[in-house]
């Protein structure tokens, strides 16, 4: 009955000679690209996760209504992060960042049953048509706290709690190492693995048993802020990681390795809207924006900051390279070569690193 009337309605508008189009509803806005995330552990104030949610925060901010961002928090590696995935797929999201590395095969494997959904596998190496991968140089922010770290260090020995033993985190203990004895070369770095990313109490006895063995400041790459808070605790220092965490430990921390998202996340999102998005693989530092070292601590001195921020300038520039060997042969903690004087790390090599460097007291296990 209803569009019998409005048929009735427009025959009369005819007759009179008075536009029919007039009455037309305006055309339907396109709907706006559907992005989902899935994140490793809960969304906190500070850390891995909270990082990638700003970058999150970012995609919608910078593209507006254009886009409708969703995610899911707190999912483990393995067959919950493929299901959470899948389901994602199939609420019509056209993009999915997947921004941990064992989300890697869990995320090809629904790609391969959605190739009209774009994936972006952060931290993975595996590409497909329809999935893409890309990484920070997580690293070169880790040579720039450890030069900090040896400044600051009255013991000359330093703390290291980490997650797992995987050639990211092999690359962070590494550059840390050589930052950090490239201004103190009696510097050591004492590690504790987990084998976990995401556990609070974990992460804080570890910190509490490496103050314990005359560390007296602390790296860690784990997804909490315990390691931070230990040190406040404490009275030591730390390097606030994957973002500033002054919050929680306003005077232990003496600098903070940051990651930014929001660009990379935003470029991405623009290629899918205007059709130009392709599989691909991108790893990216300081110079491109995606690592920066600041939010100094109080307890650092004006000097220090400057000499890390110049160094943080001549990565930027090309001048320095963390595992590219000075004067001397950089060899690991069993006595082997591993970088000869005057020569770099290929990027192939950096990426499957799996030793560790000279002064890192532990074992890969």
């Amino acid at each position: 009955m209803y569009k019998n009337l409005v048929g009735r309605a427009l025959l009369a508008l005819a007759a009179t000679g008075i536009s029919s189009t007039l009455f037309l509803p305006a055309a339907q806005a396109a709907d706006p690209l559907k992005i989902g995330f899935v994140y490793v552990t809960p969304v906190t104030d500070a850390g891995w996760t909270k990082q990638h949610d700003e970058g999150r925060k970012a995609v919608a901010a910078a593209l507006g209504d254009k886009v409708k961002t969703t995610y899911v928090e707190n999912v483990a590696e393995g067959p919950d992060a493929e299901r959470v995935i899948r389901d994602l797929a199939q609420q019509g999201n056209k993009l999915i960042f997947t921004p941990s590395f064992g989300y890697m095969e869990p995320t090809l494997k629904v790609a391969r049953d959605f190739p009209d959904v774009k994936f972006e596998s952060i931290t993975g190496y595996k590409q497909a048509a329809n999935v893409a991968t890309a990484n920070a140089r997580y690293y070169e922010g880790r040579y720039l706290a450890g030069v900090a770290a040896g400044r600051m260090s009255k013991t000359h020995v330093a703390g290291y709690v980490a997650g797992f033993p995987i050639p990211e985190v092999l690359q962070g203990i590494n550059a840390f190492t050589l930052g950090m004895r490239s201004v103190d070369p009696k510097a050591q770095v004492k590690v504790v693995w987990l084998n976990e990313w995401f556990n609070p109490p974990a992460e804080r006895d570890a910190a509490m048993t490496l103050f314990n063995q005359d560390v007296d400041v602390i790296a860690f790459h784990t997804g909490s802020t315990a390691v931070m808070a230990a040190a406040q605790e404490r009275g030591k220092m730390a390097i606030g990681y994957h973002s500033d965490m002054r919050k929680v430990a306003p005077d232990a921390q003496i600098v903070a390795v940051q990651h930014l998202w929001g660009d990379y996340y935003t470029q991405r999102a623009r290629a899918v809207l205007d059709g130009t998005w392709k599989s691909g693989n991108l790893w990216g530092g300081v110079k491109e924006g995606m690592i920066r070292v600041g939010e100094f601590g109080p307890k650092v001195p004006q000097a220090v900051r400057d000499e890390v921020l110049a160094r943080q300038k001549d990565i930027a520039d090309g001048k320095v390279q963390p595992f590219r060997a000075m004067a001397a042969d950089v060899r690991d903690n069993e006595g082997k070569l591993r970088i000869a004087a005057g020569k770099s790390l290929a990027d192939a090599d950096i990426l499957q690193m799996n030793w560790l460097a000279e002064g890192v007291q532990g074992k890969i296990k």
